[in-house]
Formats: structure tokens, C-alpha cells, sequence
């Protein structure tokens, strides 16, 4: 059977064990290189604000999912499923279909695209709460968000009139 892609549903947040375990597995049965080649857990880079501070997080794209580039025989099925953590194939019937090759191409691309330029976690009518500058503590709603300039135009409501202001992204949280 010619080597392909192919989603291998998991316990959502355990992606990253079962990796490790079908790694180890598929090492340990000489298995790696021959039959299983690479193992994705898609992820995607945001940025986000929490008490003050402003962090990078690693969000996966396809949560309880692992893609997995193998070639499907009967012997690698029954190691992928009767690896811990493993709930199944993406399946047609009884048997895992593979990934077309578009997807994969378009998810890898997206991949490289997102280590490149974090997601912004800010949009448009999102509730924020000010957690920097001169008017800590009060909330607000998102009105227009500036990604290049990493600045975000917000309506506050200062003594009972709604206020635009100018905030950078470092100096609110999202509610």
C-alpha cells in the first residue's frame, strides 16, 4: 500500500502522549521509518494577554486529532489502535480513509504560515477588560483591531458615557 496521510482520532489533550507512545511503539517493532514516517499535531501560534503580560500560546488546530504519514497494512492498524489513547480512524465504513494530498499540502502551508505571525485573539464586539495604563480595571467592547500596529480601538464607559480609547494589545485581556 503506497504511503500516505491519515487523521488518527485521540483523547482531546492527549495528542501529545499518544504521539510519544506510537513513536516509541513503532520504534521498538522497527516499524519507523519503514511503515509509519511522521506523526503532526497541527498546531497554531496566539497571542494572548494575561495578567499584564503579553505570551505566545500553542493552540491546536484539529484537537483530538494526530496525523499520522504511514503506510496502512494490517499490522500498523492494529499498532495505531491498540496504542493508549487512540480512539479510532477518520473512517469510511470499516476502513480509514487517507488524506488528500490538497489538505495536507494546505495544512502543512498554514502550518509554516502560523510560526511566522501569531494570531491575533482580538476581534471585532469582543469584551475586554483593561489591565494596564490609565484606566485599569474598566471594560469594554472591541471596536476596531490595527494587527500591524498591535493597537485596538475600544468602547469604555467612563461616568456613564461610552468613551473610545486607543489600547495597545498588552494593556487589555479578553473578558
Amino acid at each position: 500500500m503506497a504511503k500516505a496521510w491519515y487523521a488518527v482520532h485521540t483523547i482531546s489533550g492527549h495528542e501529545n502522549k499518544v504521539r510519544e507512545m506510537l513513536t516509541r511503539r513503532a520504534e521498538s517493532q522497527k516499524v519507523w521509518g519503514l511503515d509509519i514516517f511522521d506523526i503532526l499535531i497541527p498546531t497554531e501560534q496566539e497571542l494572548a494577554t494575561r495578567s499584564g503580560k503579553r505570551r505566545v500560546l500553542e493552540k491546536k488546530v484539529f484537537p483530538g486529532y494526530i496525523l499520522v504519514e504511514m503506510n496502512l497494512t494490517d499490522d500498523i492498524y492494529k499498532l495505531i489502535k491498540s496504542t493508549s489513547g487512540v480512539t479510532g480512524f477518520v473512517q469510511s465504513g470499516n476502513k480509514p480513509v487517507p488524506m488528500e494530498d490538497r489538505e495536507v499540502r494546505l495544512i502543512l502551508k498554514n502550518l509554516e504560515k502560523s510560526q511566522e505571525v501569531p494570531k491575533i485573539v482580538f476581534n471585532k464586539n469582543d469584551v475586554i477588560r483593561v489591565v494596564e495604563g490609565p484606566f485599569v480595571d474598566y471594560q469594554g467592547r472591541v471596536e476596531e483591531v490595527n494587527a500591524e500596529r498591535e493597537k485596538l480601538k475600544a468602547m469604555i464607559t467612563i461616568f456613564g458615557r461610552d468613551t473610545p480609547v486607543e489600547l495597545d494589545f498588552n494593556q487589555v485581556e479578553k473578558q
